[in-house]
């Protein structure tokens, strides 16, 4: 905040307040269901960035989404977001993905965050990850977890 990057925040100085804070980010999911179908987005971004994808995602789905909100922990630049349309929409879903993807890796962040790769992103992992890096990633997860047992399915391509 002294640099001028962080214009408002919080910070919570007893359990009580962190509790609190927790609690409010928690109902942000719950809170976006309760408004239709959220498509949901967890991607890691440099600081200087941070918040410019939620912004350029809110212009690009505009007329076709309700709302799009972005949230996450600044401190490791893990930045969680959804849009939030009435229904399923494949017009909605091609206006965000793989844009989503190319945004996130041109900016030098990676498409994979806090919640992993999952089922649904891997095809898109070489938008922000090198060949030599997934297969370095597909070596640690042979040599810990040989027998596949460790998030089976979910699995590099």
């Amino acid at each position: 905040m002294d640099e001028g990057i962080i214009q408002d925040g919080t910070v919570a100085t007893d359990l009580t307040k962190v509790k609190g804070l927790w609690e409010q980010r928690e109902r942000i999911a719950e809170a976006s269901v309760r408004e239709g179908v959220a498509y949901a987005y967890d991607v890691s971004l440099p600081l200087s960035v941070y918040y410019d994808l939620v912004e350029v995602v809110r212009e690009r789905v505009k007329d076709v989404a309700k709302c799009t909100i972005g949230f996450g922990h600044i401190g490791d630049g893990n930045l969680h977001f959804e849009i939030i349309a009435d229904s399923h929409s494949t017009d909605l879903l091609n206006l965000i993905e793989p844009f989503v993807f190319d945004w996130t890796a041109s900016h030098k962040g990676s498409i994979s965050a806090e919640h992993g790769l999952g089922f649904k992103k891997a095809q898109y992992i070489y938008h922000s990850k090198s060949s030599v890096a997934v297969d370095f990633m597909k070596n640690i997860k042979k040599l810990f977890d040989s027998n596949n047992i460790l998030n089976p399915y979910k699995t590099l391509p």
